[in-house]
């Protein structure tokens, strides 16, 4: 060792690559806990003795009795049911595992059962288990478990491991639908190196439908498809998007400026209804639906019942078109506000997934 600086170099090294060890160990054994503790409690749904006098409330006394235990609340532990259910390849992996060896209780669960592995319908793609384990942490999983197409399921799974997402960056590109953006896209590869490049850098009810379809874009096929570009494409298709909406609807304005204080905000859309007599304002959110799109809409509304509002008018009406609704969560964000504000859910069709499904195993297999 040559001089001071060096020891301390050196020093340092060791024990950053020594913590990123100990920090991996402690999320790997979580992650195989939560699995387990799913495999466990199905088990016991389907085998055990006495599982007829608990019932549907099995997850919510078994809380109860695990209270003292950080992380096992009545949530956590339908999660870990569905990790289970979703992810069977980790039943294989662990089976082979000095892990599972060293668990004796685990006899009590096998004895009809016989298997780790859930008797389900597995996707033909499935990353590695040992990847699952390793790559990804619980927290990733908890994102990832919340998605009910077993293709889109997998290409996050992939895309994350292959870039190393963080939590926040993997939640980020499934709010901006980077999955229907690459099958949107002629060449995903393209578009799965600029999303790389970009996540580095950053650390009334009768008239209105109840699901908006918007195959009438005709998005049109590119090398790189864009979060702009789909947000684009639906402001750049008016006529179009004003049929869908249904009768009645007459484009006012597009980016319409408002000065509210001293701030100005934009609207993507304005139009006025000539059946309801009142302006509708659209808001269009490519992502997940919060608590805020809605109270800015709101303020919106309320800038037009002071501001715009003629006596001949009905109040505005505001719908905020979005990628993807939480039911539960929009209901209770409309709770109190007026009544024709709606939270609407626009679908965008996709093509068949084979084109996908061909970039994700190129993809797998250089994982």
């Amino acid at each position: 060792m040559k001089d001071f600086s060096q020891l301390i170099d050196l020093i340092k090294t060791t024990h950053d690559a020594l913590q990123r060890q100990a920090v991996n160990a402690v999320n790997q054994s979580l992650t195989i806990r939560n699995w387990l503790i799913g495999f466990y409690i199905v088990e016991y749904e389907q085998n055990g003795e006495d599982r007829a006098e608990y019932g549907k409330k099995l997850l919510s006394k078994l809380a109860v009795k695990l209270k003292n235990i950080k992380g096992l609340d009545e949530r956590s532990l339908r999660n870990f049911r569905k990790f289970y259910a979703l992810y069977p390849q980790v039943g294989t992996y662990l089976q082979q595992s000095a892990i599972w060896r060293s668990l004796t209780p685990k006899s009590l669960f096998l004895e009809k059962r016989g298997s780790l592995t859930p008797k389900s319908k597995q996707n033909n793609i499935t990353v590695p288990a040992e990847k699952i384990i390793s790559k990804l942490s619980y927290t990733h999983i908890e994102q990832l478990i919340k998605i009910k197409d077993n293709l889109k399921r997998t290409f996050y799974e992939i895309e994350t491991i292959k870039n190393i997402w963080s939590v926040r960056e993997l939640k980020r590109q499934i709010n901006t639908l980077y999955y229907e953006r690459s099958s949107l896209s002629k060449k995903p590869e393209k578009l799965s190196e600029l999303i790389k490049q970009q996540s580095l850098s950053q650390q009334p009810a009768d008239i209105i439908k109840n699901i908006y379809s918007f195959e009438f874009l005709g998005l049109n096929f590119k090398d790189v498809v864009e979060e702009s570009d789909i947000e684009t494409a639906l402001l750049d298709n008016l006529q179009e998007f004003i049929l869908e909406l249904g009768n009645g609807f007459c484009f006012e304005a597009r980016q319409k400026r408002i000065l509210i204080g001293e701030k100005y905000y934009f609207i993507d859309l304005v139009f006025y209804h000539r059946i309801l007599k009142c302006h509708v304002l659209i808001d269009l959110k490519i992502g997940e639906f919060e608590h805020g799109d809605i109270g800015q809409l709101n303020t919106y509304l309320n800038f037009y019942k002071e501001n715009i509002y003629e006596k001949e008018d009905n109040f505005p009406v505001g719908i905020l078109l979005v990628a993807e609704k939480d039911t539960a969560l929009v209901k209770y964000a409309t709770a109190g506000m007026d009544q024709n504000l709606f939270v609407k859910q626009y679908l965008i069709n996709l093509p068949s997934p084979e084109k996908l499904k061909n970039y994700m195993e190129a993809a797998l297999k250089k994982l």
